[in-house]
């Protein structure tokens, strides 16, 4: 039977789809469980995966604009938005961040009672179902090159981290006996920062593309091998590389004997252009500018 690839939008749209299901299964499971078992760490892991689900959302709207074609004002597409997407995701998390940490540190001030057992596998079974999905949602960003896909993965990872942390502290709080109760809120508190961590590695590479920044070296020598592989390519002089969501863009200098004639210049480039929309399917565009090869020989520019 033939087998049917998804388009990378249409794969990550459904991606992120499972992952609003499976939050929001986890979100109510683990709100009752903290209330009813009396563990704050547990109420701030739901908080997370609350968070979870919004960032999931906002990563979907982000997808989903990005697959707009490019129009008059954006000649190069929508692409912008999966980074800034991406970017969004972020700064929730940060916000997710602080709630948990100054709710957290109100308990540790306030005594309470201290969180039941049945609440330690409630949290192994979240652990177990997000680290799954992590795994899952960041191999197929990695797949599709995709920073917002990459970032909705790491959230999952963050709330699995946040679990972690909930039932260590629940675990020392139920059996360090009396004065161990706050070991749970002291979980939620530092989950807060772990947060705040990954935050950061989702921002990063985020704000890199929307800036522009140079891209792995691996597609930049691609291109420039291709290129110099064509035929009547004498030389790269230029080669920058623009990544637009899940495709790049490439603005390319060649040089060609300046004997040629401007068709036969302008026929080499489209040579050029061609290969390297065929080499890889991430490549949306290339403008190949054809410049005469110069070879300086005793301090004089012979043009050949």
């Amino acid at each position: 039977m033939k087998d049917i690839k998804l388009d990378p939008s249409i794969k990550a749209i459904r991606t992120t789809q499972l992952g609003i299901v499976v939050s929001i299964i986890l979100v109510f499971v683990k709100a009752a469980g903290g209330h009813f078992g009396h563990s704050y760490a547990l109420i701030a892991d739901a908080t997370e995966t609350g968070a979870d689900i919004v960032s999931s959302l906002l990563l979907w709207v982000g997808l989903r604009y990005s697959l707009k074609p490019a129009d008059e004002r954006h000649p190069y597409g929508h692409g912008k938005a999966e980074p800034l997407a991406a970017i969004l995701i972020s700064l929730f998390l940060v916000v997710a961040a602080v709630w948990i940490g100054f709710n957290a540190i109100h308990f540790i001030n306030t005594p309470h009672e201290g969180p039941r057992v049945f609440t330690l596998w409630i949290l192994i079974l979240v652990i177990g179902i997000k680290e799954a999905l992590y795994k899952y949602v960041l191999k197929v960003g990695k797949e599709l090159n995709s920073q917002a896909v990459k970032a909705d993965a790491f959230h999952h990872r963050s709330d699995a981290i946040t679990s972690v942390a909930a039932f260590i502290g629940i675990v020392i709080a139920i059996f360090g006996g009396k004065g161990f109760e706050v070991a749970d809120d002291w979980a939620a508190l530092i989950a807060s920062f772990l947060i705040v961590y990954n935050a950061y590695n989702i921002l990063k590479p985020a704000f890199d593309e929307i800036m522009d920044s140079a891209p792995s070296n691996e597609i930049v020598n691609q291109v420039r091998n291709i290129a110099q592989n064509v035929k009547d390519v004498s030389a790269i002089e230029k080669c920058y590389v623009r990544k637009m969501g899940f495709d790049y863009f490439i603005d390319l200098h060649i040089l060609v004997n300046a004997d040629l004639t401007v068709s036969d210049g302008h026929t080499i480039a489209h040579m050029v252009k061609d290969k390297l929309m065929k080499s890889n399917t991430h490549i949306k565009g290339a403008i190949i500018h054809v410049e005469p090869y110069v070879i300086k020989h005793n301090s004089h520019n012979i043009v050949r």
